[in-house]
């Protein structure tokens, strides 16, 4: 089955051709940095990095860039109310960042632009729109995208120009000739951080950024476009416009919008103060656990945050690793099963990473039944191809978070003493220390070769 893909613009699932040959290029829309990322960013993050690794594992080149927005009117009154400076705040916040991606197996991006190192590319962008009667300069030091201008403008979201006036604010001693006009560049206010521009010191407004860096890194024509589905109007429907207006080429191919993580059926987000950051989430889950919560939604729908589908993702992804965790697997996989052909199948359709994990729980079963080293191989694979089963199971089940006070030793030290106990027959010891180690939340495991134990 050939790599379908549903567009956003034309709201079908499409077979993936891309612009060469063998090789992608995709953007991603990153995070504004002046907080620590929350799940419903650990969401884009997870299912871009998914994307990525299966269009790798079909054998195409892969040129990812995501950005990092690093200058905005959030980061600066944060700057502010903090007493330190831009650089400082955005610069602490992209390490906790790149630290919460690590702690999820989430790949970094080829590139990782900022909007402050590609000024000049956005002031070139500006003066084109300018020049070809796209873009003005209003008397305040802004300047603003005609959006009228633009016979297309709308296409994306389906919005059409009529439709918008009659639900646009009236805005009063605006600079812009028109209510639907957005802002290109901001003339920067007393004590804020400015750049010189041929329209005075000043900012880029959040929209052209992307569309600077992405044709930056990518050219003018690229195969694949992606974010949050937050942001398909008006910060994609901005993108295309400027883009496409600047240089006269079509912008992406392919658009790519995924759902919401939802709490109490609102939207995740700092501006409602109804988040948890990832590094909250990491203090009780696994990072696998999280990773499969956020793929066990096919990536458009939206996904609930709860302890519930937390705990179920938990034992998701035990059921996996208990499979691997009495049957080491081999260096070789079996080649050209059903089971391979099923998950490539899958994922081939629009990425669909709940059949996937479906096929994976049936491999399990098959390892589970067979002690297939080879299956065993083939299980660990597939399921690395989405980011999970990364580590050995006895590990990964020692590492689950817990609130027992035992360190390894002395769980291991109990362990022995029971083993001493059950030689000795004493069974009435041996049942306390097992029981001892089930309060604290250790579950052993006895077989052939020995005593094993995970966290329950």
């Amino acid at each position: 089955m050939a790599l379908q893909i549903f567009n956003t613009e034309t709201r079908q699932k499409e077979i993936f051709v891309p612009l060469v040959e063998n090789k992608v290029g995709m953007y991603v829309c990153g995070i504004t940095v002046y907080d620590y990322c929350h799940v419903g960013h650990a969401r884009v993050m997870v299912v871009f990095d998914t994307v990525v690794r299966h269009l790798r594992s079909l054998g195409y080149d892969v040129n990812y860039i995501r950005n990092i927005t690093d200058i905005d009117d959030k980061i600066i009154k944060r700057a502010l109310e903090n007493g330190e400076s831009i650089q400082q705040l955005t610069g602490r916040f992209i390490d906790a960042m790149h630290e919460d991606e690590a702690a999820m197996n989430v790949l970094r991006p080829d590139q990782e632009p900022l909007a402050t190192e590609h000024m000049d590319d956005i002031e070139g962008m500006i003066s084109t729109l300018i020049e070809k009667g796209h873009a003005y300069p209003a008397d305040n030091g802004d300047v603003y995208f005609n959006v009228k201008s633009d016979e297309d403008y709308g296409r994306l979201s389906g919005k059409n120009i009529e439709d918008l006036e009659s639900g646009a604010r009236v805005e009063v001693n605006t600079a812009k000739r028109d209510p639907l006009d957005f802002v290109l560049w901001k003339a920067s206010k007393a004590d804020e951080p400015a750049w010189a521009s041929p329209w005075g010191q000043g900012r880029p407004g959040w929209h052209i950024e992307c569309s600077a860096m992405s044709t930056k890194c990518l050219g003018n024509h690229f195969d694949i476009h992606g974010g949050g589905m937050d942001l398909t109007f008006p910060h994609h429907e901005n993108e295309i416009a400027q883009s496409e207006c600047a240089t006269g080429e079509h912008y992406v191919n392919t658009w790519m919008h995924c759902g919401f993580v939802r709490i109490d059926d609102e939207k995740m987000s700092k501006s409602l103060d109804n988040f948890f950051t990832i590094r909250e989430v990491l203090k009780v889950y696994h990072p696998e656990v999280i990773r499969y919560f956020l793929l066990s939604s096919h990536y458009r729908s939206p996904v609930n945050y709860s302890e519930e589908n937390l705990n179920i993702a938990k034992s998701s992804v035990g059921r996996l690793y208990s499979a691997l965790e009495l049957v080491t697997p081999s260096s070789t996989m079996v080649e050209n099963t059903d089971f391979q052909s099923q998950f490539m199948s899958a994922m081939n359709d629009d990425f669909n990473t709940p059949q996937a994990f479906a096929v994976l729980f049936e491999l399990a079963k098959e390892v589970n039944k067979t002690q297939s080293a080879d299956l065993a191989c083939l299980l660990k694979t597939l399921a690395n191809q989405v980011g999970l089963l990364e580590e050995a199971a006895q590990q990964f089940f020692k590492l689950q978070p817990s609130d027992s006070d035992l360190t390894d030793e002395a769980i291991e030290a109990l362990i022995e003493e029971r083993a001493t106990a059950r030689a000795n027959k004493d069974f009435a010891r041996s049942d306390e220390v097992r029981d001892l180690l089930l309060e604290q939340g250790i579950e052993l495991l006895d077989s052939a070769k020995g005593t094993s134990w995970r966290k329950s």
